[in-house]
């Protein structure tokens, strides 16, 4: 079988590596999941001990579904973290993987399994997999914003997963929206993630309470302040916690700042949100939508929706796939 026969009609492995579990997939040529397995991450046994669980998943795939490695047109990797795109290393950790400094993932891999490898930051990978999959799917220009313990970002331009000179763009939730904040771990102040992330409501949260402020969250994480999730947050916001709802209102206050920026700058059609903070919906995006169209470019604002991600937590394994098959394409071009 010829090489170009294999890109186009070879089935893709594609590696959601997140903070909690790893999930990978096998996609047949038109994008669908033939097969997946879930592994646990538990990064806090090192990176050597997560790449074996990351190289076990990936063998366990290929042998249950009796496939051999040279069947593959190539093996994506959506991960977490400041990715160097064309030398397929993580160069910086994100929160839930904090060891994770200059990693050569792609060539690990490759060396391997001896396949084509192409890295990719999760979140750029999820807005891909929504571009074409989900959410943002006849959307020719989107951005997408993951809310989680972090915030990411990815970008879409005509149709075209927008990666910056080196990988690293769409990092939403490093920009300042606030020029005297607080300090944050990427060394910039006042970044989005430390007002509008799933750690910066629970740590917010966490505070008031030691502070000995009302809120059923009290009752909810039984006196114990430190372990409230943003989660509860929400669910004590939904049942009229003044405390709950003020701590999602200023998240959504800066969340908004953020989208008004992104839409000033990139003029997409849709704005995609997605990550476990998505599952608030309009308590923290309707205040979004609301901002944007007050204060972003008349012009910008008014061609702009905002969604909730469609895929889920499958978003960064297809687009993982997407750019697998989007990179081979280029190298015959």
């Amino acid at each position: 079988m010829s090489k170009k026969l294999l890109d186009t009609d070879s089935p893709v492995l594609a590696v959601d590596v997140g903070g909690t579990k790893i999930f990978a997939a096998l996609f047949s040529p038109d994008g669908n999941i033939l097969a997946g397995v879930t592994r646990p991450t538990q990064p806090g046994e090192g990176v050597s001990a997560v790449i074996d669980r990351l190289c076990a998943a990936i063998s366990s795939l290929l042998g249950e579904n009796k496939m051999a490695v040279a069947q593959l047109a190539g093996i994506g990797l959506a991960c977490a973290g400041g990715i160097h795109t064309p030398r397929g290393v993580v160069v910086t950790p994100s929160p839930n993987m904090p060891d994770w400094v200059d990693v050569p993932l792609a060539d690990i891999i490759h060396k391997k399994f001896g396949v084509r490898v192409f890295l990719v930051n999760d979140a750029s990978a999820a807005a891909l997999g929504e571009h074409r999959y989900g959410a943002g799917r006849g959307v020719k220009n989107l951005v997408l914003f993951t809310l989680g313990t972090g915030i990411g970002g990815g970008i879409i331009i005509n149709n075209e997963l927008y990666l910056g000179a080196v990988g690293s763009a769409g990092e939403f939730g490093h920009m300042t929206v606030a020029a005297d904040g607080p300090l944050c771990g990427c060394g910039n102040t006042g970044c989005l993630e430390l007002f509008a992330s799933g750690h910066a409501v629970e740590r917010d949260a966490a505070a008031r309470l030691r502070r000995g402020e009302s809120s059923v969250l009290r009752d909810m994480v039984k006196g114990d302040c430190d372990s409230v999730t943003a989660a509860q947050v929400g669910e004590a916001a939904r049942g009229g916690d003044p405390l709950a709802y003020d701590l999602l209102a200023r998240a959504a206050y800066y969340l908004g700042v953020g989208m008004v920026n992104a839409v000033n700058i990139f003029n997409p059609e849709m704005v995609v949100i997605g990550g476990g903070m998505a599952a608030l919906g309009d308590m923290l995006l309707a205040p979004g939508r609301r901002m944007v169209a007050e204060r972003a470019f008349s012009v910008s604002a008014g061609t702009v929706c905002i969604v909730t991600a469609a895929l889920g937590n499958e978003a960064g394994v297809y687009g993982a796939a997407a750019f697998v098959r989007d990179r081979l394409a280029r190298r015959k071009n």
